[in-house]
């Protein structure tokens, strides 16, 4: 039997986004148990010059809440131009929008 008063019913929160934020558009997989895969990204850079990568791998992903926004984040490899780099790709629900943490 559990007791308690409800102090602590909230979801957890993880603060705020850190690192740069850059706006993607992504094209996704669903499993057939509703799981989200990312399969490709597009971003603009500084110059407006457009920007797809094809090649993610995907390493892990986690249910949070940033500012009380609901969320997963993706911990993925991208490879562009024969080059490697981890990023983080968050995905908000209630906005149905992208970003990639660099």
């Amino acid at each position: 039997m559990a007791f308690g008063i409800g102090i602590n019913a909230q979801e957890a929160q993880e603060g705020e986004l850190k690192g740069e934020q850059v706006e993607v558009a992504c094209k996704c997989w669903f499993t057939s148990t509703g799981h989200m895969m990312p399969l490709s990204l597009k971003f603009q850079d500084e110059e407006e010059g457009l920007h797809t990568i094809d090649q993610i791998h995907v390493h892990s992903h986690e249910e949070k809440r940033f500012a009380g926004i609901s969320s997963v984040e993706y911990d993925v490899t991208l490879t562009y131009r024969e080059r490697q780099k981890r990023v983080k790709l968050v995905f908000f629900k209630e906005e149905c929008r992208w970003v990639m943490l660099v």
